[in-house]
This record gives structure tokens, C-alpha cells and sequence, in this order.
């Protein structure tokens, strides 16, 4: 279907659904979703709308730029994206291939409409994956003294691709602030334990001495602040008494791939907002 998500982000006031239906059907547009948030506590209103342009009376970029007017009048922040649309996206990995395997898989299926520009690794074990399905793999070196320099090459590649989207597929290195604000709302990470809890090296034995009785995964977009950015989504696995740290990796794999995938997904497909730090998703 030919179409638009518009995201708008304004101060909560009277009329304000109103008056973006009226603007679309003005135009022969159709309203296909429209999913709003009121946030009492910022008195903010947030929306994902979905138009169907088919049948428009003007042209698209002539409906797009025409909403400036009610925009302005709402105070509102907004942006449209054209549909259908693939987002360039970048992969970074380390050594574990799991939540790389679970993205290849799912944008061969059609699920993930996105454009995997490349693959970028700290480390050369996922090279093999990321060839065999025909896509460059660039290999950084960041030991020792050589991270500062690594992270200003994975910039310009980032750059160069004209990349959209970094996700940080299971990729163990900690990215400096100024990579996080030049890339602010971008970049994307799953962690393998529910935040704030069990940060840091090795949480599922954290997880183990401590007896949870739940295992999770955290996606969350990445700010300065270590993994305490906007979670877009968590998923969980039951604990049992007699699961090992072995069986808790385990269980915390497959939490990782769901959440890691769920948060690509509301992504691209403009389902979150960010709202100071949280992220308002509006799920499929």
C-alpha cells in the first residue's frame, strides 16, 4: 500500500485528533491507524498515524509540506515517512552470532523492512555469517589504545553508508558519549538481563547467585548514560531452582533474539516515540 506514518509529538490540548483527521480527509486521504498516547504527567499527546495516500487529491510532497501550517499551530514536532520504505541499517556484532542469525533471518522473511548496509565487528567471528549472505563485513580493531580511533572509522562507515539504523547485535564495547549524541535515537542495543538490574560483565551468574526466578532481555535505545537509555521492549523466561548458569545463557538467548527483533521492528515501522526517557511504543 502506498502511504505515510506520521509521528507528532505536541502539547495535549483540545481537538488535536480532530484536526489531523480533518487535515487528511481535506486531501482524499484515508486514515488507515491511528494509535495516541496522552502522557497526564508531561501533558504531552503523541501519535502514530497511518495514511493511506492512493487516492490523494494533491501530490504527496505537496500533503507533506502542507501540514506545516497545523503543525506550527499544535507546537508539535512531527515527520513522515513514505511507504513502502526500507531503513539502512547497520549491524554490529563481537563474537556472538545468535541476534545477527535472528535479523538475517527475519529480513529474509520479509519481516524487517530494512536495508543491511554491512556488518561491523570488533572481532572477525562473524565474518563467515554476514559473507554468506552477501553482505560486507567490516572488521575494526579496538584493542588496547586503538578504540578511540575504531569508533571514528565505524563513524565514517556509518557515514559513507548513509545508515539509518545501528544495532548493536550482542557488539561488547562500550560506545563513547559523543558516538551516542551524534547518533542520538539511532542506535539500538539489547541486553541480556532486565535493566537496571544485573548490569555490567557476566549477569546471567549475577542472575544464578542472586536465585532469580525470572531471566530477560532489555532493547533500549543508546544514550551516554550505560544502558539506562529508552526500553522499547523486554521479554521474559521463567527460572527454575535447578537451572544452571549454562541453562539461564540459555533461556536468556532466546529472550534476547525476541526482544532484539520487536524493537526493530517498532523501529522502522515509526511504532515508537521517544518522550524524555522513555519510549511510548504504539506495538502492531
Amino acid at each position: 500500500m502506498n502511504g505515510l506514518i506520521l509521528k507528532i509529538d505536541c502539547p495535549d490540548q483540545h481537538g488535536i485528533v480532530a484536526k489531523i483527521a480533518s487535515y487528511v480527509a481535506d486531501y482524499s486521504g484515508n486514515l488507515v491507524e491511528l494509535s495516541q498516547f496522552t502522557d497526564d504527567q508531561l501533558g504531552k499527546f503523541l501519535a502514530r498515524v497511518q495514511i493511506d495516500t492512493t487516492n490523494l487529491s494533491v501530490d504527496v510532497e505537496d500533503f507533506i509540506s502542507g501540514f506545516e501550517t497545523l503543525g506550527k499551530s499544535l507546537s508539535a514536532s512531527w515527520h513522515f515517512r513514505r511507504q513502502p520504505y526500507k531503513m539502512r541499517t547497520a549491524l554490529m556484532v563481537t563474537k556472538t552470532d545468535h541476534c545477527l542469525n535472528e535479523i538475517l533471518w527475519r529480513t529474509s522473511l520479509g519481516e524487517m523492512p530494512i536495508e543491511i548496509t554491512s556488518v561491523i565487528g570488533n572481532r572477525d567471528s562473524c565474518r563467515k555469517i554476514a559473507e554468506q549472505a552477501n553482505i560486507p563485513f567490516h572488521l575494526i580493531d579496538m584493542d588496547g589504545d586503538k578504540k578511540e580511533d575504531g569508533f571514528r572509522k565505524i563513524n565514517e562507515i556509518i557515514k559513507e553508508e548513509k545508515v539509518e539504523l545501528t544495532v548493536l547485535a550482542r557488539f561488547m564495547q562500550i560506545l563513547p558519549d559523543w558516538f551516542c549524541k551524534e547518533h542520538s535515537g539511532k542506535i539500538i542495543n539489547i541486553h541480556h538481563s532486565f535493566l537496571p538490574a544485573f548490569i555490567g560483565a557476566n549477569p546471567y551468574r549475577q542472575a544464578y547467585e542472586r536465585g532469580v526466578k525470572l531471566i530477560g532481555a532489555t532493547c533500549h535505545y543508546v544514550t551516554s548514560d550505560l544502558d539506562a537509555g529508552p526500553i522499547i521492549e523486554q521479554k521474559v523466561q521463567r527460572v527454575q531452582h535447578f537451572h544452571t548458569p549454562k541453562d539461564l545463557m540459555r533461556l536468556g538467548r532466546d529472550c534476547e533474539r525476541d526482544a532484539l527483533a520487536r524493537g526493530i521492528r517498532y523501529h522502522v515501522h515509526d511504532r515508537t516515540i521517544i518522550s524524555e526517557n522513555r519510549a511510548i511504543v504504539f506495538p502492531d
